[in-house]
């Protein structure tokens, strides 16, 4: 809140780390028996963490062989595009698994894995976040040596011998699942039932068809870990089972709002796909295109005798457009692009563009947050975009 209310105002920092707030909702019920029994209000328990946490998931139910050769294979499938992949992979070539395990090495292996999935994420043609989570937002773990170990070139599934680079590895694996991403799991989501996971499903659809595919796996391998049943390795852990899961395409206000059905009809889809992939049944799942703090308001341009609908916001410093660099002070007009109106339309757009990322013409910069404050400088709510159908999704049925 303090950045939000500085002058000129700023974002907050992304999250890093675990964060917990109890909201208390006071109000009305509509049921009479609530009435009588003073039942009015509601206490909702916020956690938030890092998106990429989430990555951690699958791990549960891999073995390092079967993560070795996943991470291995992304890689693969990277190197042409990015040279972190490409170093990492010739790196590893001159490791062998079964040799005895020499530590530096094993610290610069681990280096140059992270090296590459900060490059995969960051990548604007890919996006592709791939685990461990905490490699990618340590949290708390900067720097331990929890995060020193990496995936091995294995020719096939076997033991590993004491000592070797593999038994060192895997041991390392086992405990990150275990002393980690377990008991984060077990501890903060044990009294949850609601879930909403972020998505810059924007930024995929700018990206093309690569990125899409990337965002619709992360998406199917969440939906998959949450699955209900005898089978679920996550249900093990949970007192509680999720029982509604919010996708929610942010950014909403970074587009005009005849483009906000656009997108939300995108992740729609995204997540029809991944519900299907998954064989995810059980739980009520939605998407939808929000800001939770708009950014920016709308306005209309004449271009060439042609009518723009445009957005209008404070760019950040440093932020360009073409040849023009913004210094933070003025309010600007811009014509963010048309979405694609579906996303067999957004691979389409791609295909035509030659697979260069391109999907669709866009015009994306970084907003400054507005002011909070008032004329007379008393604080006012933040302008949204359908954060309350959020709100209404997640715990409207509570308010009954």
């Amino acid at each position: 809140l303090q950045a939000l209310k500085s002058e000129p105002p700023e974002w907050p920092e992304s999250t890093r780390w675990l964060s917990q707030l109890r909201l208390t909702i006071e109000f009305r019920p509509q049921g009479l028996l609530d009435r009588l029994t003073g039942r009015n209000r509601l206490h909702v328990d916020i956690v938030d963490y890092p998106g990429e946490w989430l990555l951690d998931l699958p791990l549960l139910q891999l073995t390092y062989a079967e993560w070795s050769q996943r991470a291995v294979r992304h890689a693969q499938d990277m190197k042409r595009s990015l040279p972190e992949a490409a170093r990492w992979l010739a790196f590893m070539k001159k490791i062998v698994p079964d040799e005895a395990a020499v530590e530096a090495r094993v610290i610069e292996a681990a280096k140059l894995f992270k090296a590459y999935l900060h490059a995969a994420r960051d990548d604007e043609r890919t996006l592709s976040a791939q685990p461990p989570g905490r490699f990618l937002m340590p949290g708390d773990l900067e720097g331990a040596p929890a995060l020193t170990f990496c995936p091995l070139l294995l020719a096939a599934d076997g033991r590993a011998v004491r000592g070797s680079y593999r038994e060192m590895m895997e041991r390392r694996f086992e405990s990150y699942k275990a002393q980690v991403v377990k008991p984060f799991f077990r501890d903060h989501f044990a009294r949850l039932d609601r879930q909403i996971v972020l998505v810059d499903a924007l930024a995929a659809v700018n990206g093309g068809r690569t990125a899409l595919d990337e965002l619709k796996q992360a998406m199917t391998e969440i939906l998959r870990a949450f699955r209900p049943g005898a089978n679920s390795w996550l249900s093990s852990l949970l007192y509680r089972r999720i029982d509604r899961i919010l996708f929610a395409a942010t950014k909403a206000d970074h587009l005009h709002h005849t483009s906000h059905d656009r997108l939300e009809a995108i992740l729609s889809q995204l997540m029809a796909e991944a519900i299907e992939r998954a064989e995810f049944a059980g739980a009520q799942t939605s998407a939808i295109a929000l800001a939770a703090i708009r950014a920016t308001h709308e306005a209309t341009a004449t271009h060439d005798g042609e009518v723009l609908p445009c957005i209008v916001g404070v760019p950040a410093a440093g932020e360009h457009l073409g040849r023009r660099i913004f210094d933070g002070k003025e309010e600007f007009a811009i014509f963010p692009g048309d979405l694609p109106e579906s996303l067999d339309a957004a691979a389409r757009g791609d295909a035509e563009s030659g697979g260069s990322g391109k999907a669709f013409d866009t015009r994306f910069i970084r907003f400054l947050p507005p002011r909070l404050n008032t004329a007379q400088g008393a604080p006012a709510a933040p302008p949204h975009i359908r954060l309350d159908k959020a709100m209404n999704f997640l715990f409207g049925d509570k308010l009954a």
